[in-house]
């Protein structure tokens, strides 16, 4: 097959890896890619919010499957788009992208199909916003109603940052996205990602993933789009697993289908584990970033065939095979990152990391300026091991970056903390 895969990311350069391995592959193109895609695929310099042009580019390389990495475009409609062009495409459609797009949906969903989830408020107003904070109390969750890049979630520990949250994000904030706000209660508990393929009818296990959104060491600081991660998650056990495809799962491909917006592609479900059992925190309509940097290399199916079952509504009934290795991935990001990036600087040593037994480098959010490297985003690379225990993960992930010269990136030196705690 030649495809087409969105996107610019981490999660973008581990797609391409994956795919790279699939005898189903004949060419691989990637809009707008990185240079770490760059070594894989071949590039194409696409607008992919103009969806016109991406259907004549596949019309024109024949194009037979679209990959789309990132939420935007499926919000947008790309999905929608390209199978009106008669284009198989892995990732669900506009309707069924409410799912990431609006936190406030999939609160309603959850109400009104019994799945467990945090009691919460929809607000369009911010005066009421502040009176139902005050009348609640804190610790509280303050979040933005759509899409903000990872960033519009305030766990807020004190009312008086719970109201500055409030306040921020109908200020604009996040745009539009915080036109509207959801307080809900804050769950208390074990963190948790765990990924379903789907084809619109059936969902297929994939694995799970825990990941460090706060900035510091010690879960520390702001919230990010994630600082590492590691998979599987210890303490997400098989009958969780299948809880969670019972209570959660299940009921929200029924409602979706009830209402005309059957889901196709990846369901992340992002889950508390607490002592009620787990409960939903959010979904997102993709695979995760830097989850997938860690659930790749353990998979020992072939991601582009299960990808193009997903496209075209044939899913395969047998369980999905992993490495019974963990994974575990450190995120470096550029100086002032989630605040306002330093970029430009340059990175060396890439080679000599990749060159480690066990050791995957991924690009994020680099740029080519001539034979230079150089960080062009606030989350930059991703170093990856595998290992027989997180522990031994941790500590060869952690050699890979050592051995990267980048002054001024920075990473959190202790991903994986709570795997190696249930080791130890």
């Amino acid at each position: 097959m030649n495809v087409l895969l969105i996107g610019s990311g981490g999660r973008e350069h581990a797609i391409a890896r994956a795919f790279s391995k699939s005898a189903l592959l004949a060419r691989l193109y990637a809009a707008p890619g990185n240079p770490g895609v760059a070594e894989i695929a071949e590039l194409a310099p696409l607008d992919v919010s103009d969806h016109a042009a991406v259907a004549a580019f596949c019309a024109q390389k024949s194009i037979e499957l679209v990959v789309v990495g990132p939420e935007q475009p499926l919000v947008e409609g790309l999905a929608d788009f390209l199978r009106a062009k008669g284009v198989a495409v892995f990732g669900p459609s506009k309707a069924a992208a409410q799912l990431e797009g609006s936190k406030g949906f999939v609160k309603d969903l959850c109400r009104a199909n019994a799945i467990p989830t945090a009691d919460y408020q929809r607000f369009d107003d911010e005066a009421k916003a502040l009176a139902y904070l005050r009348a609640k109390g804190a610790p509280i969750v303050v979040k933005a109603d759509g899409l903000a890049a990872g960033k519009g979630v305030v766990v807020a520990e004190t009312l008086e940052e719970a109201e500055e949250a409030v306040t921020a994000m109908f200020s604009g904030a996040f745009g539009k996205s915080g036109a509207e706000v959801v307080i809900e209660e804050k769950l208390e508990g074990e963190e948790a990602s765990f990924f379903v393929i789907c084809d619109g009818e059936r969902a297929l296990p994939f694995t799970s993933a825990q990941d460090h959104k706060r900035v510091g060491e010690g879960d520390t600081g702001p919230n990010t789009g994630g600082m590492g991660a590691y998979s599987p998650a210890p303490a997400f056990t098989p009958q969780i697993e299948a809880r969670v495809m019972r209570e959660i799962v299940a009921p929200t491909l029924r409602a979706m289908r009830e209402m005309g917006a059957p889901f196709q592609g990846v369901l992340f479900v992002g889950l508390m584990l607490t002592k009620d059992g787990p409960k939903l925190i959010e979904f997102n309509v993709r695979f995760g970033d830097p989850e997938t940097q860690v659930m790749l290399p353990r998979l020992e199916d072939d991601l582009l065939e299960l990808m193009r079952a997903a496209a075209i509504g044939a899913l395969p009934e047998k369980p999905l095979r992993f490495s019974r290795q963990t994974a575990l991935t450190v995120v470096l990001a550029a100086k002032g990152y989630p605040g306002t990036p330093l970029t430009g600087s340059a990175i060396k040593g890439l080679a000599r990391a990749g060159e480690i037994d066990g050791v995957i480098v991924t690009h994020a959010g680099t740029r080519r300026e001539g034979d230079a490297l150089v960080a062009a985003g606030g989350r930059v690379l991703n170093v990856t091991a595998l290992g027989d225990t997180a522990q031994a993960a941790q500590a060869l992930a952690y050699r890979g970056v050592d051995a990267i010269d980048w002054p001024e990136g920075f990473c959190r030196r202790d991903i994986g903390w709570r795997a190696i705690e249930r080791e130890t």
